[in-house]
């Protein structure tokens, strides 16, 4: 990669600039994974099925997947800080939208203002972190992330559920909005200025998603991205509450408390694969063999989560969240094997699979769980729906396993 454009920062401002993102992304986790937590107290109020619970919480990633192309463009010309600054405003609007709902289509509104919202959250970091640290830390930093979300994810859990009786599920998204204006304000008056070069695009803005989306490297992972990664984090957001509840048979209380354990164990997972990521590679164990052998362990997993009964197997989402971290390499390393003056586009465009797989995973488990289970709520229609997902995922894996297609250019 050249480095014309490149200027890693001194420690101290170097960790003010992840410090003022990671702020934002935060906020993007916790909005994600909330209706997980409120679910029962929307069904109550609004009167929602399965599948209407579903689409209400993919809204947040149909939106955010349809962000994801004109990003890219916006980040390469813009600057990841202007960006960013100015999207989280966005989703503050639509905190105040959800807050405000009186109707499920007002909800809809809402939940897609916040995912148009949140939609560079990640990625203004990640091609951020390209241009001001080292290539080496690259891997690191995006597991780094990736435990500041699941840290947003944890508020979500039993300090939510803790909130309800006080202030509602109104007033928790009210405070969602004061947080992502503090965020933003971080982000535009903390940050330094980008290296000059950073925001010039050459050529059509669109010519280089070609590029990216014309390379068989990009899809041999995408795939996995679309249906494995895609699925766990749908799964997180919104369906593992659910599950514990109705096909495990726990209270509230008790599912939240789980839920806020998985969301630990992940963030604990996360930390690590931050710490053993370069240790990793030195020794020789490329990427694409550690996704593939930790997507093997999440679908025997979730394989075993399936068929479990009982309370105590709530216990077997928490390997299961160990397993899920390994995909959050696959997006850093698609996306370094591209130029520089690709990498906004590089990273929306591998952004945009997975959240249009999340979208469909949200939406279509719920589906799937009332076209094949007795009845509204039903235990039967959720292993069942479990069992689909893993045979769409077990195909994933093996595109990664047996297509032996090489990046464009040696990822860092």
């Amino acid at each position: 990669m050249g480095t014309a454009v490149s200027a890693v920062l001194p420690a101290p401002l170097a960790m003010r600039v992840f410090a003022a993102f990671a702020s934002g992304y935060f906020m993007s986790y916790a909005l994600r994974s909330v209706n997980a937590v409120i679910a029962p107290d929307l069904i109550a109020e609004f009167g929602l099925s399965n599948s209407q619970l579903g689409s209400l919480s993919a809204a947040y990633f149909i939106a955010f997947a349809a962000m994801q192309m004109p990003l890219g463009v916006w980040l390469d010309r813009f600057g990841s800080r202007r960006v960013d600054a100015t999207l989280l405003l966005v989703a503050a609007a639509g905190c105040g939208a959800f807050a405000l709902a009186h109707s499920v289509a007002m909800l809809w509104v809402g939940r897609a203002l916040i995912g148009i919202g949140v939609s560079g959250a990640l990625m203004a970091s990640l091609r951020a972190y390209r241009f001001w640290y080292a290539d080496r830390r690259q891997q690191q930093l995006a597991a780094w992330m990736l435990v500041v979300g699941t840290l947003g994810a944890l508020a979500t859990t039993v300090p939510v559920q803790w909130a309800l009786p006080m202030i509602g599920w109104r007033g928790v998204f009210w405070v969602a909005a004061a947080l992502l204006c503090a965020a933003s304000a971080a982000i535009a008056l903390q940050l330094p200025v980008e290296p000059a070069r950073v925001a010039h695009v050459d050529g059509s803005p669109w010519s280089g998603y070609r590029q990216v989306f014309g390379e068989p490297y990009f899809w041999r992972f995408g795939v996995v991205s679309l249906t494995v990664q895609a699925s766990f984090i749908a799964f997180q957001g919104l369906w593992v509450g659910p599950w514990l509840r109705t096909v495990l048979g726990m209270d509230a209380e008790s599912a939240a408390q789980a839920l806020f354990a998985f969301n630990l164990v992940l963030m604990v997972g996360y930390l690590a694969l931050g710490w053993v990521a370069p240790t990793l590679a030195r020794r020789g164990l490329t990427t694409p063999r550690v996704v593939a052998g930790g997507v093997a362990a999440m679908l025997a997993i979730e394989l075993a989560i399936a068929f479990a009964q009982g309370t105590w197997a709530w216990l077997l989402w928490l390997p299961l969240a160990i397993a899920a971290t390994v995909n959050t390499l696959s997006q850093t390393h698609v996306s370094l094997s591209f130029p520089e003056t690709l990498t906004g586009r590089a990273f929306t465009a591998y952004n945009l699979l997975t959240m249009t797989g999340m979208f469909l995973a949200q939406w279509l488990f719920g589906v799937t769980v009332d076209l094949l289970g007795t009845g509204g709520h039903s235990e039967l229609g959720f292993r069942r729906a479990l069992l689909a997902w893993i045979v769409l995922q077990l195909a994933a894996l093996a595109v990664l396993v047996f297509w032996r297609v090489r990046p464009p250019r040696p990822a860092a």
